[in-house]
């Protein structure tokens, strides 16, 4: 029992020393939501250009997708990363370092899941 209890309060001490500081909390969720919304576009544009190598014009489409990926966290992730850390300021709250990941990838899945069901172009 006195084992159990001296690893769970090392395992605490551990991630309380490992908490996200509150400068870099948007940095971090923004370079998540970057780096998976560019392995999206990479394997998309990786499709695309095993379908259109042949085409004239075609082969260059993958450039544009790649160039998309970049582009669309770089603006939109920007804004929701800065939010989502202006809440977890405001709150007081610590983010632990796992949350940056879970709201890096909840927002590039999130872009996807729009993209296909084609909600906005109904608005």
């Amino acid at each position: 029992m006195a084992a159990v209890i001296f690893c769970r309060r090392t395992l605490v001490a551990s991630v309380k020393l490992a908490v996200v500081p509150r400068l870099q909390m948007w940095y971090q969720v923004f370079l998540w939501a970057l780096f998976s919304s560019l392995l999206v576009h990479f394997v998309a544009a990786t499709i695309a250009f095993s379908l259109l190598r042949k085409h004239k014009y075609g082969r260059f489409v993958p450039v544009i997708i790649v160039a998309m990926g970049f582009l669309g966290p770089l603006t939109g992730g920007i804004l929701t990363s800065a939010a989502i850390a202006g809440v977890y300021r405001a709150a007081s709250f610590r983010m632990a370092p796992l949350y940056p990941l879970i709201w890096g990838v909840g927002q590039t899945f999130l872009a996807a899941v729009l993209s296909f069901t084609r909600i906005l172009a109904t608005l």
